[in-house]
């Protein structure tokens, strides 16, 4: 049986119709927010000072100021780092998660873009033949200007033809 990714994910649908998520939303904010600020060299830079003072502390301190033992190898800053530890990494995966879910969706307007691009281009592809075959058909119909005088010349000779016939035949019947 093939788990659904919401449940992968460790996520579990909700079942409340009327939860708009809000507080889930600041929550994942906050987490990116925290994610986000541990990739920092600030954040290695002020951890580092952390820690170094800690055990500086705890090192050159007179006896009664110490909080953490160094002959037992501050074991209170260890469970400090361990704890820290263990939940930044369930907060880089939430961050993870959601930025997944954002590129999923922007993904999907991507191909939903690219579908109406080519849907547009070949409409528009469509369209130049079709006024490149009207322009074709409307080339074929034009008479250039030397085929009008032709025609021309040509209705000219039929006129002076049928002109002439019309005096031969008008001399004949006078004759």
């Amino acid at each position: 049986m093939m788990a659904r990714a919401s449940e992968m994910r460790g996520r579990r649908p909700r079942i409340d119709a009327s939860y708009d998520g809000r507080g889930s939303d600041r929550f994942g904010r906050a987490t990116e927010w925290i994610a986000r600020a541990m990739g920092t060299p600030w954040f290695l830079i002020g951890l580092t000072l952390f820690c170094a003072l800690w055990m500086a502390w705890n090192s050159l301190m007179p006896e009664g100021w110490r909080f953490d033992s160094a002959a037992l190898g501050f074991t209170a800053l260890t469970l400090v780092l361990s704890l820290q530890a263990s939940y930044a990494a369930p907060l880089i995966l939430l961050a993870q998660n959601r930025q997944d879910d954002r590129d999923r969706v922007g993904m999907e307007q991507d191909r939903q873009r690219a579908e109406r691009n080519l849907a547009d281009t070949e409409y528009l592809a469509r369209e130049i033949v079709a006024l490149r075959m009207a322009l074709t058909e409307v080339e074929e119909r034009i008479v250039t200007r030397e085929q009008l005088q032709a025609l021309l010349d040509r209705l000219d000779a039929i006129d002076a033809d049928g002109r002439r016939q019309k005096r031969l035949k008008r001399a004949e019947e006078e004759a």
